[in-house]
């Protein structure tokens, strides 16, 4: 078996909703679902979270996770993902090992094992440097100009208004599934590079954690469909 790492970033600066990745969500900590849901994959081999926090760092170790404390020099606002994840492999031994870094990300807590083995799965067995989560969506995009006019983005306004099933699919990151070659990561920095490789999740929820509505209504659904914690 290939190695596999999950790596979730988790920083414990969160404006929108304050103390977001340790707060329950279905009774769980935030971050604990996203430890889980790597836990329980099969392509998964460690999971590491990555934050400045040392209550979510306790919290990933009590779920199972191998803690990462974050420098303070990439853990604040202006921070990316990447950056943490660049420095989980300058720090541990079994990313530098790594075939596959998986990066996850809390806010999308009903991510699923078997959604992150088939990003991963997909990587691999179509030879992409890097795999990511995708949805169907089917909205008419619009940009709006200086005059307040508005344009077409992927439809052509001045024609007749066209049917779903007659427009060309397109497709939406979901934000929470990158599985990444970990040589060709280490070397650009950044999660595209070389050949990308969109995975489709037909059952994926869009909904991410950025603001008090938005945990109200994934709570709402989540619970509306069965959806408990263990």
């Amino acid at each position: 078996m290939t190695r596999t790492v999950a790596i979730i970033p988790a920083r414990g600066g969160s404006k929108g909703i304050p103390g977001k990745n340790i707060k329950p969500f279905l009774g769980t900590p935030l971050v604990g679902h996203a430890i889980k849901a790597a836990l329980g994959a099969e392509t998964v081999t460690d999971v590491i979270v990555s934050s400045d926090d040392d209550k979510i760092l306790r919290v990933a170790e009590a779920f199972g996770a191998t803690p990462l404390k974050r420098p303070p020099g990439i853990s604040g606002d202006e921070a990316s993902s990447e950056s943490a994840v660049l420095h989980a492999i300058g720090a541990l031994e079994i990313c530098q090992q790594a075939e596959t870094l998986l990066f996850l990300q809390c806010t999308s807590p009903l991510t699923t094992s078997a959604e992150i083995d088939q990003v991963v799965r997909s990587r691999i067995e179509l030879k992409g440097d890097t795999a990511f989560s995708v949805v169907e969506v089917h909205a008419f995009l619009w940009e709006i100009g200086e005059d307040g006019s508005g344009y077409g983005v992927n439809h052509d306004a001045s024609k007749p208004r066209q049917r779903r099933q007659d427009r060309p699919r397109q497709y939406r990151e979901t934000g929470a599934i990158y599985a990444l070659d970990r040589k060709g990561f280490a070397e650009a920095g950044q999660r595209f590079f070389g050949r990308s490789v969109p995975v489709v999740l037909s059952d994926a929820v869009e909904i991410d954690l950025d603001t008090p509505r938005d945990w109200l209504a994934l709570e709402a659904y989540a619970r509306s469909v069965g959806q408990a914690c263990e």
